[in-house]
Formats: C-alpha cells, structure tokens, sequence
C-alpha cells in the first residue's frame, strides 16, 4: 500500500466497500463486491479497503476474498482484537489490517502489529484525537486520521490538519471519513498527506464505481495529471 500510495501517478485514494454503516444503517446492501472493486481499480484507486464486520456494516471475509481478484493493495477493515483475526486476514487475501487505536492500548496495538508484520501484512494505524499519538509505534507505517468522532459520530475534516504535524514524517499519513470533494483532497495532499480512505461518498450512489471513476477524473484534472 505504501508503494502505490506514494506513486504520483495514482489518485492516492483507498476505495472503500461497504454495505452499510452504525452511523448512517443502509448505504448500498445490495451491492456486488466484485462489480464495485473492479470498476474502482479501473477508475484508478491505488487502494481498496473491504468491511469485513458483519453485525455493523454488512460485510463477510468472503468479501474480501471475492475482491482479491483485484491487482491493487487490499486493506481488511474491521475491528481487529486477536491473532487470529490477522491470520484470516492473510489467508483471505489481505495485505494490509487495520488497527483502531480507540478499541487498543498502545501495548496491544504494538504486540499486534509485530504480528501481522511478522505475517507479512502492512499496518494501518487508525488514530482520531491527540491522546492516541502515543499508540504509533514502528511496525504501524500507515497511520490514518479519522475525521469522524467515533462516539458523536460527527466530522471535522480539519482533524487531520491539526494532527499532521505531531505524526512522525517518516509515516504514510491518510485521511479518512467526511471526504466528498476533490478540493478537500487537493488541499490534504498539499498540506501532506499520501492517501484518502473514501467509502460512503462512493457507496450512497446507486453505481459506487461510476462514481468513483467520476471522482477521480475531476481530481486528476484539478491536480493537472
């Protein structure tokens, strides 16, 4: 993910798939994994992330591995807690995980992460206020800021820019949630981010992959590429 986040000629986005959410319920339940993840590959995403919970969000590791058909980096989102969790992920087809530092203390989120390294999986770290900065650790090389409150459910854009500069630079940085226009993005990356985790934007229209594809065209054309 890393790789592709950091090419210049790829929109930076990791497309996300789900079919529902805790804050907004229904999105797109009748959504087909495999039609949305290839129309976002050929749209240009140099990342794809699936929901894999299934009580929240509607998802299945079935999903996941419907999807690794996909030439592109896939991120398994999920509320990862267990060893085990991180060797389903790779034996599905994941090559990155998600760790969420609001459901980890630090020593849980390190442990984890040395494993799924171990593994041969990417981690991202997922932050969403300054008290988590102390979860970021060596083995977390994504680290991601989520704009969206996780107990309000409200999104401040903003809190990606106000974090910025207390992650360590050597760090991929994305932003992630609240994300609907192509200036936010314009803006982010000149300010320094790598990536933009994008889903509900995409998935709230009746063809998410269309949509995707008409996203990144008018991001490429505000960005000259």
């Amino acid at each position: 993910m890393r790789e592709f986040l950091l090419d210049p000629r790829k929109t930076g986005i990791i497309a996300e798939f789900k079919r529902r959410s805790p804050s907004k319920g229904p999105i797109n339940e009748n959504a087909d994994v495999v039609d949305v993840t290839q129309e976002y590959v050929r749209g240009g995403a140099s990342g794809l992330s699936v929901l894999t919970d299934e009580r929240f969000f509607g998802g299945s590791i079935e999903d996941m591995d419907k999807a690794r058909q996909n030439s592109v980096p896939i991120l398994r989102k999920d509320f990862m807690i267990d060893e085990y969790q991180l060797l389903e992920a790779k034996a599905f087809g994941a090559d990155v995980i998600l760790l969420i530092a609001a459901c980890l203390t630090p020593v849980e989120v390190k442990r984890l992460a040395v494993f799924a390294r171990s593994l041969g999986l990417e981690v991202l770290l997922e932050i969403h206020n300054e008290e988590e900065l102390g979860h970021i650790c060596e083995e977390t090389e994504l680290v991601g800021v989520n704009n969206r409150d996780l107990k309000t459910f409200t999104v401040d854009v903003e809190r990606s820019i106000r974090l910025l500069g207390k992650i360590p630079p050597e760090k991929i940085i994305i932003a992630e949630s609240g994300i609907s226009r192509v200036d936010t993005i314009v803006h982010l990356r000149k300010s320094g981010f790598h990536g933009f985790l994008i889903g509900e934007n995409f998935m709230k229209e009746k063809n998410p992959g269309l949509a995707f594809q008409d996203f990144a065209a008018h991001l490429a054309e505000a960005e000259g590429r």
